[in-house]
């Protein structure tokens, strides 16, 4: 950080328990979605003078706007001009900035309050620093992280230690904001905190129980200016763990992180494998999850924790190391093994994560619209063999030649999404050239039945359907087609969550030629 602290600004060193003294410190909170909400709500109540700051003058960010001001004392700034200097509160300069976790470190506000030496911190470090409240418990972290398979390991976390009758909540970057964790009035015995490379630039310090990188690879280089700054933004989880650190055997880079980062004394390493584990790892032993690590005897045995067939119907093989990092993590907070199978039989998968749409015709029918960033497709090509991949959108300044190389003999065809996808079709053309490789429409698509045939789909629901019915051209017994865009959907759907829907519907009609009404669409 540069610059030097503003000389009338508020000492933070003693702000480390929701008691503490919060009354009257100079907050601007940048970002009014989910987290920046849940951060001005807190700070409101803790007593703060907040000003909240979002470059969108939307209808829906107006909207929170006059809820935060029903709430408590707090000026909301909206429009694109606030977002490029520091908000003043009450003639002075703020005492802290609390960002979202969209907002990159170069963003201009955000830069200026490092130049002129004000903390920035994230929610995470808030929620760290709020915990301890007298009269509620306070509850252990576990904490994941990964480019790809967060959400999937943290929802597995929950699953257990609900199974083990403990009070526990998913929270962090799968939605449900940390920081409306940390002041459910019954408190928890444990948070599963995920974290996103995002959250984690902007965390200080934090203490979790156990924690875990599940997997590195190219992603949000744009955001991070840079794979080894990522990186290292990543490794941030397993700083001060206290009781294990969890990595990827079978991704030294995870291994080095775990090597590299200053823990707790007593803090053990315990690596996750999908082949027979090591002395201090969990892993397969003839289709059976097995635990290596948090037994006394474990020079010479392991204890069964379930079977891989109780993870599902489709159970790919990231999906095995997923659950085992999961395991890993509730075993070091004392979870039994007879939990954790309840847990995993429990588990719900959550959708857009390699799911079986349709089956028709011996066609396999697959929505992974979460697989945003090669690492995440490369994870769903490899557990099917003749595949027609509709693929496409937002690269994030990703590669995709190794992903290309590597799975080039699985494709039957590629059809293309995405206002831009050059970066892809371009890989596909050097490394694959014999695959046929299919835009899908975005203009002159057949339009999908309504009920009463009133409008045409949006665009991102037009392209969807081109592709969908393009794969069905193409695909025959034996093919998956698969949905896994390796690439953001925001070029031309709201989200993964509306890309992976629109895959799904136009399966529905087209597939399995269901009508559906203009209430569905």
């Amino acid at each position: 950080m540069t610059g030097t602290t503003p000389a009338d600004a508020r000492d933070l060193t003693s702000l480390t328990t929701w008691d503490a003294d919060w009354k009257g410190l100079r907050v601007a909170v940048t970002g009014i979605g989910l987290s920046g909400f849940s951060v001005a709500d807190t700070l409101i109540e803790l007593g703060a003078r907040v000003v909240v700051v979002d470059g969108s003058d939307s209808p829906e960010n107006r909207a929170k706007a006059d809820t935060l001001s029903i709430v408590g004392a707090v000026d909301v700034l909206l429009g694109t001009e606030h977002a490029t200097r520091i908000p003043t509160i009450d003639g002075r300069q703020p005492d802290l900035v609390v960002t979202s976790p969209g907002w990159t470190p170069q963003q201009p506000l955000l830069r200026a309050a490092q130049d002129a030496g004000i903390p920035v911190w994230g929610d995470v470090e808030l929620a760290w620093r709020v915990r301890i409240r007298e009269g509620r418990p306070t509850a252990e972290w576990l904490t994941i992280t990964g480019t790809n398979g967060k959400t999937t390991t943290v929802s597995l976390v929950e699953s257990m230690l609900l199974a083990a009758g403990l009070r526990a909540v998913a929270a962090g970057n799968i939605g449900t904001p940390i920081l409306d964790a940390i002041r459910d009035p019954q408190g928890y015995d444990f948070i599963a905190v995920e974290l996103s490379s995002f959250q984690l630039h902007w965390t200080g310090y934090i203490s979790p129980l156990a924690s875990v990188c599940l997997n590195v690879a190219e992603d949000h280089v744009d955001w991070h200016g840079g794979f080894d700054q990522y990186t290292a933004d990543k490794a941030k989880i397993y700083a001060n763990t206290k009781v294990a650190c969890v990595y990827n055997a079978e991704q030294p880079a995870t291994e080095r992180m775990v090597e590299e980062a200053d823990v707790i004394e007593g803090c053990r390493a315990i690596g996750f494998t999908t082949s027979t584990p090591a002395v201090s790892m969990v892993g397969v032993v003839d289709d059976l999850l097995v635990d290596r690590a948090f037994i006394e005897q474990r020079k010479d045995s392991a204890v069964e924790l379930a079977a891989i067939t109780e993870l599902g119907e489709l159970v790919p093989r990231h999906l095995v190391a997923n659950a085992l990092a999961a395991a890993a993590l509730v075993r070091a907070a004392g979870v039994e093994p007879a939990a954790i199978r309840t847990g995993i039989r429990n588990y719900q998968p959550t959708d857009h994560r390699i799911q079986l749409v349709s089956s028709q015709d011996g066609i396999l029918w697959i929505n992974d619209s979460k697989a945003t960033n090669p690492h995440a497709a490369a994870a769903s090509l490899s557990a099917f063999h003749s595949v027609i991949w509709i693929a496409g959108g937002l690269s994030k300044g990703v590669n995709y030649d190794e992903l290309v190389q590597t799975h080039a003999k699985r494709l039957k065809a590629v059809v293309l999404i995405g206002t831009d996808s050059s970066d892809l079709a371009s890989s596909l053309r050097r490394h694959a050239p014999d695959v046929p490789l299919i835009e899908a429409a975005t203009g002159d698509t057949e339009k999908v039945t309504l009920a009463d045939d009133s409008a045409p789909a949006p665009l991102g629901e037009q392209v969807m359907e081109s592709a969908v019915r393009e794969s069905a051209r193409l695909a025959g017994d034996g093919d998956t087609v698969l949905m896994a865009p390796a690439a953001a959907s925001m070029d031309q759907f709201s989200s993964y969550a509306h890309r992976g829907k629109a895959f799904i519907e136009a399966v529905r009609v087209i597939v399995e030629g269901q009508a559906k009404t203009a209430k569905e669409f």
